[in-house]
């Protein structure tokens, strides 16, 4: 498997829900089950780039790369729809018409279910087209495929829409046909981060909004673009998932997803055991099951023990205490905790996020013990955290000492 395999924003998600779905649609490339929902989402997005390819700007759009894959009008099936070159818009009727045209009959459970979403289909698209006559939007690319490099790792996707607004920059856009959306999907979504980026590695123009365009509401929830910090998070999520590709690590993460899974019956998650080896191994587990009874209350003793250790020692302040031919020696062990949003900004403003990438409590602990920061920096540090001690006893095996 190549180490330099590309990452979509699709096969991401597919990752960080769990690995071995990963697997099985990358790597062993098994097909992934048709669902009625993605079929009328194809369609639908099938149907808009043929609406849409009318109103294309390709003029004055300054290019970076010329990775794209933008078809060229003269590749344009359009039915010899040709106005100067250009294909003509389609009216209501032929919109409908290519709508019954593309329709992707695969994954529906019955006929009534299938009817349901052609009908909600066909509202929705007249309803987008009567808006579309209002205010045609000015499209620089439609359904485009763009690739790029982030922090070294190659991803790529095709892009609903990319638009240019009234100010010379550039909005993107893709659609949504969820039943329900709001306007923190677009701040969160990780989809649009992945995207910004590829349009910036692309067009010489800036991105000024991204937006996921709901369209059963007809609605466009818009964001600012992501900031250097946004996009460093989300470039530490594709750089997790490229590491654990190239490492294989492929392990089943139980969660909501495996209740739509089609590989549930090769997953070690829900995978029977064989018939012939049930009754061996209920045996085993049956035996687990006492044991971990019996550790569940040995463990509650020996904490009960410890705790009246403790209580002895601070009562007598001592921490060494004979038995019988053993010691019981009282350690110390202390750990603090930082909250990221508290101590970043005062590691950017010294310049000492690049000495504690991660920010996990380890890396700024260890910031804050460092000589070589200053005194200052480092009791400020430690002053935005908060240390917890644990007591705890060890059993010295040596004859105490007489």
């Amino acid at each position: 498997m190549p180490e330099t395999r590309p990452l979509s924003y699709s096969s991401l998600r597919v990752y960080l829900e769990c690995p071995l779905r990963w697997k099985f649609l990358y790597v062993d490339r098994l097909p992934e089950a048709p669902r009625s929902y993605f079929s009328f989402g194809r369609t639908i997005h099938a149907v808009l780039e043929e609406l849409l390819r009318p109103f294309l700007v390709t003029d004055s759009v300054p290019r970076i790369s010329a990775g794209a894959a933008q078809r060229r009008l003269d590749e344009w099936e359009a039915g010899g729809r040709l106005v100067e070159g250009r294909p003509r818009a389609l009216t209501r009727d032929e919109m409908l018409a290519t709508y019954d045209r593309l329709w992707v009959r695969e994954g529906f459970s019955s006929a009534e279910e299938e009817g349901r979403y052609r009908t909600l289909g066909e509202n929705l698209l007249l309803r987008y087209y009567d808006r579309l006559v209002d205010e045609p939007p000015r499209p620089v690319a439609i359904e485009e495929h763009l690739q790029a490099s982030l922090d070294g790792i190659p991803v790529h996707g095709y892009i609903d829409r990319i638009d240019l607004t009234p100010s010379g920059a550039l909005e993107v856009l893709d659609y949504k046909t969820s039943r329900e959306m709001s306007a923190k999907d677009a701040f969160s979504s990780d989809q649009l981060a992945m995207y910004q980026v590829l349009v910036e590695k692309n067009y010489a123009l800036p991105v000024e909004r991204l937006t996921l365009y709901h369209l059963r509401s007809l609605t466009p929830y818009a964001s600012k673009p992501r900031d250097a910090r946004a996009i460093g998070q989300f470039s530490e999520k594709v750089s997790a998932v490229a590491d654990g590709v190239r490492e294989e690590r492929f392990e089943p993460t139980p969660g909501r997803v495996c209740e739509r899974c089609e590989f549930r019956a090769l997953c070690p998650e829900f995978r029977e055991v064989p018939a012939d080896e049930r009754a061996r191994l209920e045996t085993l587990v049956d035996r687990f099951a006492a044991l971990r009874r019996e550790q569940g209350r040995v463990e509650d003793q020996l904490h009960a023990a410890a705790d009246e250790l403790h209580r002895e020692a601070e009562r007598l302040g001592v921490h060494r205490i004979r038995g019988h031919g053993l010691t019981a020696l009282r350690r110390r062990e202390e750990a603090w905790s930082f909250p990221v949003e508290g101590v970043r900004p005062l590691l950017e403003e010294h310049g000492l996020v690049p000495q504690a990438s991660r920010l996990d409590d380890r890396e700024i602990d260890r910031l804050a013990r460092d000589p070589t920061v200053d005194p200052a920096v480092r009791r400020a540090i430690r002053s935005r955290g908060g240390r917890q001690v644990r007591w705890f006893w060890e059993v010295d095996a040596a004859p105490p000492d007489d």
